[in-house]
This record gives C-alpha cells, structure tokens and sequence, in this order.
C-alpha cells in the first residue's frame, strides 16, 4: 500500500508540473499588451556565447503597448537588436543610443485567431503529457501486482490516477480558458 501511495505522489507531482510548463509556454504567447515575458526565449550573444536577454539587460514596460530594454552594456546594443529581429516575435526594435523600444501593435482578428490556435495546441500538449504521465503510473501499478499487492487496491489506486488526470486535465483548460478571453479581448 505504500508503493501504491508514493506512486501516486509522484504522478501528482508529474501532473502538477505539466500543468506549471503549460502556464509557463501560455504567457509566452502574447495577448496584445506589452510584457516583458515575451522575451523570455531570446538569446542575445554576449562575449561568444548565447546568453538569455534578461541577464543583459533590463526589460521594463512604459505602457501597455511598448517594451523598453536597456543593456548593462552599451556595446551589447546592436547584438540585442539583431537577436529581437531573427526572433519570430515580428517585432521591429527602434534604437535610440541608449536603449532599445519595441512597439507592440494591435491584434488583427486573423492573429488572434491564429494565437488561440497556438494558445490550444499548448494545452493539448499539456493534456498529452498529463495522459502519458496516467498511462506510466498505471503501468508501475500493475507490475505491483508481481509483488503480491491485491488487485482490488490496484483498481482503486487506478480510480485515483484517474481523478488525478480529471483533475489536472481540468486545471490546463481553466488556463486556456483565461487564455483565450485575454487574447479575443479587444
């Protein structure tokens, strides 16, 4: 029995991280406003090597529609701009000498649609891992049946893998949910 627990333990924890990356793979994409996150996968060359953008320089966010980054050094400038336009963000950086400005335009309805699309491929995928995480436990659970444990606590203990599921599952579209309010929201 307490094979079967630890088992479960673990698969909520499993579950609870897939449902962590989702949220964390849904603030990337953007909803319109500016925010600094959206930055979050770029990586600028700092002395030969591939360094994320926010351990160079700061991102702040003057209003809702404009990124302003500034380098902790002024050499790093043009490296950060190339980076932001070989990105697929789509962005066209303004550099004033001291700083780089990202404008933010305004959602077609075209892309917002296709940004919820993006947002629930996302949640698929978290759904996925979810299920594959049901789908490996349920498996460690039936080789306890080898070890002598009752097929009657294997079953039960397979109920709650499948609450588990239903209930991560339901936390993933919650995310999308809000998601996509906050994308269709003009």
């Amino acid at each position: 029995m307490e094979e079967i627990e630890l088992y479960l333990e673990e698969a909520k924890e499993m579950m609870q991280k897939a449902v962590d990356h989702t949220a964390a793979e849904l603030l990337k994409i953007r909803a319109g406003k500016a925010m600094p996150n959206m930055l979050d996968g770029i990586l600028v060359m700092y002395y030969g090597s591939p360094t994320p953008l926010n351990q160079v320089s700061s991102v702040t966010t003057p209003d809702a529609r404009t990124l302003a980054i500034r380098p902790f050094e002024k050499n790093l400038i043009g490296e950060i701009e190339k980076a932001i336009i070989n990105s697929d963000l789509g962005l066209a950086p303004q550099n004033n000498g001291e700083m780089i400005i990202l404008t933010i335009p305004t959602l077609t309805e075209e892309r917002r649609i296709t940004l919820v699309k993006n947002a629930k491929n996302e949640t698929e995928n978290g759904k996925i891992s979810i299920r594959t995480i049901r789908k490996d436990t349920n498996d460690a659970l039936k080789k306890l049946k080898n070890d002598g444990v009752s097929e009657d606590d294997i079953k039960r203990a397979e109920d709650k893998v499948q609450k588990l599921t239903d209930q991560y599952s339901a936390k993933i579209d919650e995310l999308l949910v809000k998601k996509e309010a906050d994308i269709m929201k003009v």
